[in-house]
């Protein structure tokens, strides 16, 4: 389970890698475009691409976590928000990109939400055992 876990977040976090690249490079592709017939599609791709990248690294990492104070955090959810935070700043010094606080907030919306998944998850794991 954990190498079928490991694949698939090195799978997706390759996609999103292209993704980037295509976006910086002022590429398009079919997720382009299918973003942009949908209603807040832009949004709706941040969300998804982090929250599940987010999911996907807690999975393969058994929700292993650090305290901050009185909580505990995620590694995945720390390591996909630095990079979220790196990347999306980042787009202030490309010319083909935007910075955009409504991409970083549906990233964070994200991130928070399939974590939320991961804890429920994890609690209904150690009910069943």
């Amino acid at each position: 389970m954990n190498k079928l876990a490991i694949g698939l977040v090195l799978g997706f976090f390759v996609f999103i890698l292209w993704m980037i690249y295509l976006a910086n490079t002022g590429g398009s592709s079919v997720f382009f475009d299918l973003i942009r017939v949908l209603p807040y599609g832009d949004k709706l791709g941040h969300f998804c691409l982090f929250g599940i990248l987010t999911f996907l690294i807690n999975l393969a990492s058994h929700c292993k976590s650090f305290p901050i104070g009185r909580f505990r955090i995620n590694y995945g959810t720390a390591a996909v928000t630095i990079f979220v935070l790196t990347e999306e700043i980042s787009q202030r010094f490309i010319p083909s990109r935007t910075f955009d606080l409504m991409d970083l907030t549906a990233d964070a919306l994200g991130i928070l939400s399939f974590t939320c998944l991961n804890y429920l998850n994890s609690r209904q794991d150690q009910s069943l055992t």
